[in-house]
């Protein structure tokens, strides 16, 4: 039975800038699923990858982030249809990057079994009966509680059992329910450090079966630190000198969090518990899990990069992150659950950690290697194995992609490739090939006309001056000896200020006032316009200028933009706060999935406002009416729906940062060149608009569409791409 798949991408929200191996990693999943060894991409989720009817990707040529805000009105399908947004990038060329120059389908000189991508690395079935995997769970899926540790497995591997001797003292998480295969799964991981009395905690992370975490938090040791093995655990005496949390007040939230049937999820997870001091009757240890014959144990590193394709642990960082290692030992549970005991036997795990140790024998034999000298030939080995590429990956499936467009795309003889002279052409083509292709790349362009690099300039200043004039108000006017304290407090309970600065040209003393976020600035004027401030009953309103005409136009149609649905904007925060006590703030409100709080990202200091997102609509709507008028902390609340997604509201920021290297009378020049041209680009933009939107309602439900801006990348300067995604559902709209 076809089951509706769906995208998360709570990741997302944050306005991460996702590169172009990112990118990769999701449509790899997408079109070749785990039973490819293709792995769950890090920073968004695909359910039900295998009722995937198809795989299109829509390239828009020379096309940039910068477009879709500049003509935001005018790509009125894309915004409607894909809730899903990120920041992506820059490429010069998309479809090379994604499938690589000249590829060949055998990679040469590769040992047998050491490519994920030849056949040999798949193992025989008959060798599968040998593997301890198969040996210890059989060749069948099963529940999760087939894979929870018994009684005496937990005995056996040192794990607090209630009533042992050396458990005296230890806590019980009281999860005593009967645990079905519905049961939820939650990742735990600890860092610790040596102390006088042995090993105790100093940080504890825990993650829900989603990969949200619930709690990440410094815990003061009990005894004197003997040793802080900063190495691993990335703690420092600095980091434990604020912290006022103790063992016992970690214990008291976890019991309070888990629910009575919960299944913890960790790598040799019975450390975990024994620095934790408590016991916990149900839990699913992935070093056991995946154990290799006699007992060896892969490492948690080791398995996130073989079965999920994640790098964690990286050397670049200090200590590991227990949120990130949390996370791996979920995710690699869930994998085995979800994929079955053959599926694993068939990565042939110790094959790959062969082929790993002497990768890196080959690399450490390089570095040694004088430059010039024949080394590797001389002693006869096998060069370093090669990443295979998309195309190799896909072929071994049997699927051919389908690349539509005005250009060359594929050299390799591996794609179905068509070129076509115009986007109608084009379209014509894909309406035809695309619902018959398992994997398409369908490439728009609004033509060489377009892509000069005087039209990005005048672009980009112009969105940037509406952007800046959307966040800009002014008001007053005030009286001349007006306390600014006083205007300054007022207004920034509305959100972030990035200047305030006193109009002195007007007969009595007004304020511009730019703000960080266009939510900000919307509520100033919708809250404190006819207010009294500072004495003063004033006005506040927005520059007036030609293009600023269509501003209450713009702002309701970001209202009503699908990336906004069931989100509010919620300022007056005190930095005080953390994200911890937000959550547990804001704990109450109905059916609340995510809560996002914006950084500097130069300071990393978060700011007096937050994001919170809702599963439903409505919900949003009740949280709005609630939240107005709260008190937290002695600071009060102000809400409204919000306007800008993550991935704007840091573009925003970037673009405050950057000081134009040419002056404005330069720009305005090139603008009134440019005002045909616009006209017509304008026209051409709401086709390709319409274009996507036949092509989309062509497709059959179930299909993952992704749209790319894939941003400009020239010795002239780059401009960020922007991506779009969804899966289509019954309804048309892409799937959240």
């Amino acid at each position: 039975q076809e089951k509706p798949c769906r995208l998360s991408a709570a990741l997302l929200g944050e306005g991460s800038e996702i590169s172009q191996e990112q990118l990769q990693e999701l449509l790899r999943y997408a079109a070749l699923g785990r039973c490819h060894s293709a792995a769950q991409p890090s920073w968004c989720r695909i359910y039900h990858q295998s009722h995937l009817a198809g795989v299109v990707v829509v390239v828009l040529q020379e096309m940039s982030q910068l477009h879709f805000y500049r003509f935001y009105l005018q790509f009125k399908h894309l915004r409607k249809v894909f809730r899903h947004r990120f920041t992506l990038t820059p490429s010069a060329n998309f479809p090379v990057s994604l499938y690589g120059e000249g590829t060949n389908l055998k990679p040469q000189n590769t040992p047998q079994g050491l490519t994920s991508t030849s056949s040999e690395c798949i193992t025989k079935s008959s060798d599968l009966q040998c593997d301890p995997i198969i040996q210890r769970y059989g060749e069948r899926k099963q529940g999760l509680t087939s894979y929870t540790l018994t009684l005496e497995e937990q005995k056996k591997n040192d794990y607090p059992i209630e009533g042992s001797p050396g458990c005296k003292g230890y806590v019980s998480t009281e999860c005593d329910q009967q645990r079905t295969d519905s049961s939820p799964l939650f990742g735990l991981d600890c860092e610790m450090c040596l102390t006088a009395k042995g090993n105790e905690v100093t940080r504890v992370s825990l993650v829900d079966a989603r990969g949200h975490c619930l709690l990440n938090e410094l815990v003061k040791p009990e005894s004197t630190v003997v040793n802080y093995r900063t190495r691993f655990s990335g703690i420092t005496k600095k980091m434990l000198l604020p912290v006022k949390t103790r063992l016992s007040d970690i214990q008291t939230r976890l019991k309070k969090m888990l629910p009575h049937d919960a299944v913890l999820v960790g790598h040799s997870l019975n450390s975990d518990l024994q620095a934790l001091e408590m016991i916990h009757p149900s839990v699913i240890d992935t070093s056991l899990l995946f154990a290799r014959s006699e007992g060896r144990r892969f490492k948690l590193k080791f398995l996130a990069k073989a079965v999920l394709g994640k790098e964690i642990q990286c050397e670049q960082k200090l200590g590991h992150d227990p949120t990130e290692d949390a996370r791996a030992a979920l995710e690699l549970a869930q994998f085995f659950i979800e994929q079955g005991p053959t599926k694993v036997a068939e990565l042939n795990l110790e094959m790959l950690l062969t082929a790993e140790k002497l990768a890196e024998v080959s690399q450490n034999k390089a570095a040694l290697q004088p430059q010039g000298c024949g080394f590797q030939e001389e002693l006869n080995e096998p060069p370093p194995l090669s990443k295979p590429c998309f195309l190799d990956c896909l072929q071994v499936t049997g699927q051919k992609p389908l690349l539509l467009g005005r250009q060359g795309l594929d050299s390799s003889g591996l794609c179905q490739s068509n070129l076509s002279t115009s986007n109608k052409q084009i379209l014509q083509r894909a309406l035809e090939d695309v619902p018959l292709s398992k994997f398409s790349v369908i490439q728009f362009s609004l033509g060489p006309e377009y892509t000069a690099s005087h039209l990005h300039a005048g672009l980009h200043e112009k969105v940037r001056s509406k952007l800046t004039d959307m966040l800009t108000i002014y008001a007053g006017p005030f009286e001349e000896n007006f306390c600014m304290k006083s205007v300054k407090k007022e207004f920034g309970r509305c959100g972030p200020i990035q200047s305030l600065t006193v109009v002195t040209e007007t007969f009595q003393p007004y304020v511009c006032i730019q703000y960080e976020v266009l939510e900000a600035a919307q509520l100033a004027v919708e809250r404190l316009n006819g207010a009294e401030v500072a004495g003063s009953c004033i006005k506040v309103q927005r520059p007036v200028t030609a293009a600023m005409l269509d501003c209450n136009v713009l702002i309701k149609e970001l209202e009503l933009d699908v990336e906004n649905e069931g989100v509010i904007y919620v300022a007056g925060l005190k930095k005080s706060l953390t994200e911890t006590d937000l959550q547990e703030e804001f704990s109450q409100l109905k059916d609340l999935e995510a809560l996002f709080l914006p950084k500097d990202l130069k300071s990393g200091k978060h700011r007096n406002c937050c994001f919170l997102k809702f599963q439903k609509s409505q919900s949003a709507m009740d949280a709005l009416e609630a939240i107005n008028g709260w008190t937290m902390k002695g600071s009060e609340l102000r809400s409204r729906n919000a306007l800008a997604p993550g991935h704007l509201w840091r573009w925003i920021w970037q673009m405050n940062q950057s000081n134009g290297k040419q002056g404005k009378h330069i720009f305005y020049e090139k603008m009134e060149q440019l005002s045909d041209s616009e006209q017509d680009l304008r026209k051409k933009v709401k086709k390709l608009d319409h274009h996507i939107k036949k092509l989309y309602r062509s497709l059959h439900n179930n299909t993952l569409c992704v749209v790319l801006f894939p941003g400009v990348n020239s010795t002239n300067g780059s401009q960020s791409g922007l991506g779009l995604m969804g899966i289509k559902d019954d309804e048309g709209r892409s799937a959240c």
